[in-house]
């Protein structure tokens, strides 16, 4: 099977990425539009290395209504001394900087979901081409990924730090090790329920280790969401030897999603009634919420019941629900 050769990347950093020391800069995507012909999307980046080392790729926005993550590596990027690393340190606050900017999980240029645009396209619209960038020019620099999500405005999650489980368990055992040290409340074995596309599988089959987060949600961030963020990339940085310092331990729990019963659906749309909260524990055959039809009284609602015994882990945000929305996700506790 022939091999598809890609065009140059249309993107250029204004930062040089072997360079010593502290730079802040962006990365330059032209971008033609209405109000600016010659326009473009600036990325905001830092890049701190000194000396020799492994390379941390940090990532938030990759969707743009999540904001631990911004709020850490935006912090990060303005405290970081070159003189504390060992190695290099490329922080990407806002990885899908139109949607960041915008306040919305997809960018607004062309409705693209970064985290289900991999391995991108060099010639294909905005979200590709950032994509590929990463694909074709960040990833191969790195050799762990840290990437922050939360539940943005339609999720909420209990604050955790999660890998996934691979075939190579060396990688495996390396990611998790890297979860340990984030020191999130929460720890998670982490199921995905639609993987094509994602920036996780693309780093993994890569080999590097990756490592992500869901810190809560709701579109908005909590002092205390935040400062699990910080607290969490100072650690990951400081167990993978390149920022000085011990890891500041905390007591975490470990969650596994085993399987596809983890979840539980919208079939009807209407208003949701929680039945539980995060953290609850949760049984089989338990109704976790109920779906109010919204154009009439005196109609039974939908009850979402729980397809097994965990804790519930991720909830549906909104009061209102359409059909084939996550309503529940269950965990369970793990030694």
């Amino acid at each position: 099977m022939l091999e598809r050769t890609l065009r140059p990347s249309p993107i250029s950093p204004t930062v040089d990425f072997s360079a010593e020391g502290v730079q802040h800069g962006f990365l330059r995507l032209p971008y033609s539009r209405d109000d600016s012909a010659w326009g473009s999307v600036m990325t905001p980046l830092t890049v701190v290395k000194n000396g020799d080392g492994p390379t941390a790729l940090l990532t938030g926005g990759n969707h743009g209504d999540e904001y631990e993550g911004p709020i850490a590596l935006f912090d990060l990027a303005r405290t970081l001394k070159a003189e504390d690393v060992t190695g290099r340190v490329i922080i990407v606050p806002a990885m899908n900087y139109p949607a960041f900017a915008a306040g919305t999980r997809t960018s607004p240029v062309d409705k693209g979901n970064m985290n289900r645009s991999f391995p991108g396209a060099p010639d294909g619209t905005v979200t590709q081409k950032i994509a590929d960038y990463f694909q074709r020019v960040l990833l191969p620099l790195a050799d762990i990924v840290l990437d922050f999500h939360s539940g943005g405005r339609t999720l909420d999650f209990l604050p955790f730090c999660a890998a996934h489980v691979l075939p190579d368990k060396m990688q495996e055992a390396k990611a998790f090790d890297l979860v340990s040290a984030f020191g999130a409340p929460w720890s998670m074995k982490m199921l995905e329920i639609d993987a094509v596309g994602m920036y996780d599988t693309a780093a993994e089959e890569m080999g590097k280790v990756f490592v992500t987060t869901e810190l809560g949600g709701g579109g908005t961030a909590t002092a205390k969401s935040a400062g699990i963020a910080k607290r969490g990339v100072a650690n990951v940085l400081k167990a993978a030897g390149i920022l000085k310092g011990a890891v500041v331990s905390s007591e975490t729990t470990w969650l596994d999603m085993p399987d596809g019963d983890c979840f539980s659906v919208a079939l009807d749309g209407g208003m949701i009634e929680p039945l539980f909260d995060l953290g609850d524990r949760v049984q089989k055959g338990d109704v976790v919420a109920r779906i109010y039809p919204l154009g009439r009284t005196g109609v039974e609602p939908e009850e979402v019941k729980a397809k097994m015994d965990g804790i519930l882990a991720a909830r549906h945000f909104p009061g209102l629900v359409k059909p084939g929305d996550c309503v529940s996700v269950l965990a369970v506790a793990v030694e």
